[in-house]
């Protein structure tokens, strides 16, 4: 029998249980700092050594135990182009286990509000730009993080399917490269923009008078600040009910030299930025509509400028501590 869902997006409750998952990480973090400062008061979260996500018993005995009225699903194995084109059976499998483990969990603990978080990689690789959630399911993958993406496509079904089996009232939200406080900063493990931070900054440290950079510094690509993203993930939870998932991002990108100039402004690198043209340059374009969003009542406020320099200071207070 197919439920209809019949929900009115609304404020929600502040004193109620409200789940996190994933709350140390990038985006969950972030998430943490806007509940709290909307007045949340009863924010709870895991770390992966107090529960395992993948463990199926140890996640409904959680849900059980502290019956969240909403769920963030941010929680999620993550990496590089080298680590999901080496590891895709760890992308696939530990990303399939820790959703559906986390989504069942939830649907049977009657989780009124629960937003899953994917990628911009679940769209085709060669999408017409901007991409469109339309776009889903309409092509080939990048080869290189296939594996991510169908666990994540997989998620945006899953809630889809729960939508019209329970009726409860769950939505999905891709958001595009994100970056700020918890990024990954590790020279082996990090994306572009955490890479350039570190890369510049070593640079000023080290005294050196030239930066060489991977490819042409052509291709163009999207960023987000992490406290865009988790104030849009609120906005959405309140304001936005849909079984299509929602791009979530800036709607305007820049090239990769262009990034590198501004961190390298930012870190106050003075020096020359070289680039090996004999690298791989990746995908020209990765920009998303985000048409839907703004339909939604949300637009991003952070500025790319602000939110490096927000990003870079965060990494001098914690450089010693950070992973890799």
């Amino acid at each position: 029998m197919t439920a209809e869902v019949q929900f009115s997006p609304g404020e929600l409750d502040r004193g109620a249980t409200f789940y996190v998952a994933g709350h140390r990480g990038l985006v969950g973090s972030a998430i943490v700092r806007r509940l709290e400062a909307a007045g949340f008061d009863n924010i709870v979260g895991q770390s992966s050594a107090e529960l395992d996500l993948k463990n199926r018993d140890a996640v409904f005995a959680y849900f059980a135990e502290t019956q969240p009225k909403y769920v963030v699903l941010a929680a999620a194995k993550v990496g590089g182009i080298l680590a999901n084109s080496t590891y895709p059976v760890d992308f696939l499998s530990d990303n399939l286990r820790i959703q559906l483990n986390v989504l069942d969990a939830a649907r049977q603990a009657d989780v009124e509000r629960l937003l899953f978080l994917g990628s911009s990689c679940i769209y085709p690789k060669f999408a017409e730009q901007p991409i469109r959630e339309e776009s889903l399911l309409t092509g080939h993958l990048e080869p290189t993080n296939d594996a991510y993406a169908i666990a994540k496509i997989a998620g945006i079904l899953h809630v889809q399917a729960v939508r019209r089996q329970y009726g409860l009232p769950w939505i999905s939200a891709m958001p595009t490269n994100l970056y700020g406080p918890n990024d990954n900063f590790s020279p082996t493990g990090s994306h572009v923009l955490p890479a350039l931070i570190r890369r510049y900054d070593e640079a000023v440290a080290s005294g050196v008078t030239s930066v060489t950079n991977w490819g042409t510094g052509t291709p163009r690509r999207e960023f987000l600040h992490a406290d865009d993203m988790a104030d849009a993930c609120l906005h959405l939870l309140e304001h936005y009910d849909g079984p299509d998932q929602v791009n979530v991002g800036s709607g305007t990108d820049v090239t990769i030299a262009e990034i590198a100039e501004t961190v390298a402004s930012v870190v106050g690198f003075t020096g020359e930025t070289r680039w090996d043209t004999t690298k791989p340059d990746g995908t020209p374009q990765k920009l998303l509509d985000v048409s839907k969003l703004a339909q939604a009542g949300w637009t991003s406020k952070i500025t790319l400028r602000d939110g490096l320099e927000r990003t870079v200071a965060w990494y001098h207070e914690h450089v010693g501590a950070l992973r890799g």
